[in-house]
């Protein structure tokens, strides 16, 4: 998610006090506002040997506006291959790593993960401070089923890899969480439209800061409304609420209503019609009307 906005205020907060820490510690950091960074995670940044970070520079004026000083290593998609080895030789030497993303929980939608892996593997303790993580914050104020949730992380940013992605996850009876970038909005929820067929849904954006906005309603109401408007800033939290019914119509019962739309509409706007009677996906409909067409069994 997009990083913190850091205050420009010049007053200088004291140095939290240190805290004996060990091994590997995972520790969150805001997603947008200040104010929550917990005074463990201050202490725990401030007593670590060596903090490592994705970005030294944004990393660097989080830890200066606290008055903490620290080393700080880079640890990221593009170089962790090559950083992992000698992280897990300070671990193992005895060094205290602090590990931190841009904003949020770390190892959730970035490399994380295989760091604590290797590093519990050679016996190195492994523990967290826990704080704000853009998913559950979004997912708790969205309004949607919260009993079973899926995140998906950041969806492609090719369409036919997007539009694969949504069709593996369209039956699942969860919520369901991506990522998405402001400029590929519109666009994404006019796949999941057709794809995951009609549901609620909610879009967070500038969760924690001043702006902060959720809307929610139906997918083809969101998809339409963000298709309209500029495109807006920040990047974005999308929220599928399950399949509304595991009542699935037999292929007789499908066929049927097909066969009578079809009599009446275009191909799209049958498939279209029916889909939204039958809560099915509309790609899944709109195939079979195309075979019905054309004269095929299926």
């Amino acid at each position: 998610m997009t990083a913190p906005v850091f205050s420009e205020e010049n007053e200088t907060p004291e140095a939290p006090a240190a805290v004996p820490v060990e091994g590997l510690i995972l520790v969150a950091t805001p997603i947008g506002n200040l104010g929550d960074i917990s005074r463990r995670a201050l202490e725990t940044l401030a007593a670590a040997d060596i903090v490592a970070c994705e970005d030294t520079r944004l990393t660097g004026r989080l830890l200066q506006r606290f008055a903490i000083k620290a080393r700080l290593l880079a640890y990221q998609d593009h170089n962790a291959e090559k950083s992992r080895p000698e992280l897990l030789r300070l671990l193992a030497a005895g060094k205290s790593i602090a590990l931190v993303t841009d904003a949020g929980t770390p190892t959730i939608s970035d490399p994380g993960y295989k760091l604590v892996r290797e590093a519990a593997a050679q016996g190195t303790p492994v523990t967290a401070v826990p704080g704000p993580a853009a998913p559950v914050v979004a997912l708790s104020i969205s309004g949607l089923p919260t009993d079973r949730f899926f995140f998906g992380g950041f969806l492609p940013t090719k369409p036919g890899e997007r539009r694969r992605i949504l069709e593996e996850v369209a039956r699942l009876r969860a919520t369901l969480i991506f990522f998405e970038a402001p400029r590929r909005l519109a666009e994404t929820l006019g796949d999941a439209l057709e794809i995951l067929g009609p549901r609620d849904m909610a879009v967070a954006r500038e969760l924690t800061k001043r702006f902060e906005e959720v809307t929610r309603g139906r997918i083809e109401d969101l998809a339409r409304h963000y298709a309209e408007i500029e495109t807006p800033k920040g990047e974005a939290v999308l929220m599928f609420g399950p399949p509304e019914s595991d009542e699935r119509p037999s292929e007789e019962t499908l066929d049927a209503l097909l066969d009578e739309a079809l009599g009446r509409l275009s191909l799209k706007d049958a498939a279209k019609e029916v889909a939204a009677e039958t809560g099915l996906p509309r790609k899944q409909v709109y195939e079979r009307a195309l075979q019905l067409r054309d004269g095929g069994a299926g």
